[in-house]
């Protein structure tokens, strides 16, 4: 573990507070930048040299700042390392494309099922530092990991690595699928053989040559140690929940084998499973009206989440798609909105992009607002049909966050009436 005298913690938010609480707590002087306090920084203005940089996930190391202060020498390390390094039990840690938040929840919820304590923290939950700061140590820290965390971890060695998936996202900021691939396996790159590494059928091949540890493969294959199929995980029965689909069945065999490495009962993951309450804003469904299912799933900023929502839906589905987009490549979706979708509602920055990309798939009607696609999915949704908040894009256009997209969209349908509002 690295005493620092001297920390420059870079970032206002919930892990840069949770940073500076902790190198304070220790007797460290620290000094905290934002965009929002400190827009005119500079490094002369210290008037001291840190021992390390506390980097914030928000900041690519593209930013000046970021830049300068690699120039000046100084270390960076991330919220999440220097939490994992005051750690006092071991560290489950999650990553992937999409569904690290779910799965983060169901292994804490499985380990309370077994009568283990387990703290969530990272992306989900607690930051890592505010978790290893708690009164009471916990039994496990199960921490969620992005990538953008990933780019500054040297250190870094969960007990048990998961890696969920790897699917088209962040390539605004990383550059290409390599570069965002290889920095998910940097999850692996400190374990040890005693160490524990969950990954997918898919990915076994591209990272057989960077994992030193045990490796568990899960996957819907037969071939996998842990596999989902017909509605079951092993022992472990899904059916009845909410994970008794190809999509989230997949996750349940991650799930299991995590918690096979924690010596865990497939009852306690059952169990878990049966009483599951899934997060806000993540395929919830948020009413049915007149037959018609109206599904939120506002989470989804990118396609390959807005296409495991569409799979996940009965009967037809009547997409709201749009914001601001975060990948260049649309053509992953189409033959999937071709089979699935009878009508695509657009909203925001996207929405030419995407006319231009899928209007020869399906029927696409530009609606500008997210109130205006409500209604015009109402007017046109047939009963055992779904209307589906499934964005494929981030919601900084119209939005503060995810959070305030999927509130709308529920408020609108709670809002919909017999007016005959055209769009």
């Amino acid at each position: 573990m690295h005493n620092y005298k001297t920390a420059l913690v870079v970032g206002c938010g919930r892990s840069g507070r949770a940073a500076e609480a902790l190198l304070r707590s220790e007797g460290c002087t620290v000094v905290s930048i934002c965009q929002e306090i400190t827009p005119d920084y500079r490094y002369e203005d210290l008037h001291f040299i840190p021992d390390v940089a506390i980097i914030s996930p928000g900041f690519s190391l593209q930013h000046p700042w970021i830049k300068d202060l690699t120039e000046r020498g100084v270390p960076l390390l991330s919220e999440l390392e220097l939490g994992w390094s005051r750690r006092h039990c071991p560290v489950i840690a999650v990553t992937g494309s999409n569904g690290k938040s779910t799965v983060v929840k169901w292994i804490t919820e499985a380990l309370a099922q077994a009568g283990q304590t387990a703290v969530p923290c990272g992306n989900y939950g607690f930051p890592v530092c505010a978790a290893v700061m708690l009164h009471e140590v916990p039994d496990w820290l199960v921490i969620e990991v992005s990538s953008f965390q990933l780019e500054t971890v040297r250190e870094f060695r969960p007990d048990i690595g998961l890696l969920l998936n790897v699917l088209p996202n962040h390539l605004d900021r990383h550059g290409s699928m390599d570069a965002y691939r290889d920095l998910k396996f940097r999850l692996f790159e400190n374990m040890l053989g005693t160490d524990t590494a969950v990954v997918p059928c898919e990915l076994v091949s591209s990272c057989r040559n960077k994992i030193s540890s045990i490796r568990k493969i899960f996957g819907t294959e037969p071939g996998a140690d842990f596999h989902y199929q017909n509605g079951r995980v092993g022992e472990i029965n899904l059916n009845g929940t909410r994970f008794a689909n190809e999509i989230l069945g997949a996750a349940g065999a991650s799930v299991a084998a995590v918690c096979a490495a924690c010596g865990i009962s497939p009852a306690a993951v059952e169990a878990s499973a049966r009483v599951f309450e899934p997060l806000p804003h993540r395929t919830a469904l948020v009413a049915q009206i007149d037959g018609v299912s109206y599904v939120d799933d506002s989470k989804a900023t990118n396609i390959s989440a807005m296409c495991a929502a569409v799979k996940m839906c009965s009967g037809k589905v009547h997409l709201i798609a749009g914001g601001r987009v975060k990948e260049s490549d649309f053509s992953l979706a189409k033959d999937l909105l071709a089979q699935r979708v009878s009508h695509l509602y657009l909203i925001g920055e996207a929405s030419g992009m995407m006319q231009a990309a899928w209007g020869d798939a399906v029927q696409c009607i530009s609606c500008g607002t997210l109130e205006k696609a409500v209604i015009a999915a109402r007017k046109r949704a047939m009963p055992g049909d779904t209307v589906l908040l499934s964005p494929a894009c981030t919601s900084f256009d119209q939005f503060r966050d995810f959070n305030e997209r999927g509130d709308c969209f529920a408020a609108a349908v709670r809002g919909l009436s017999g007016k005959d509002e055209s769009v």
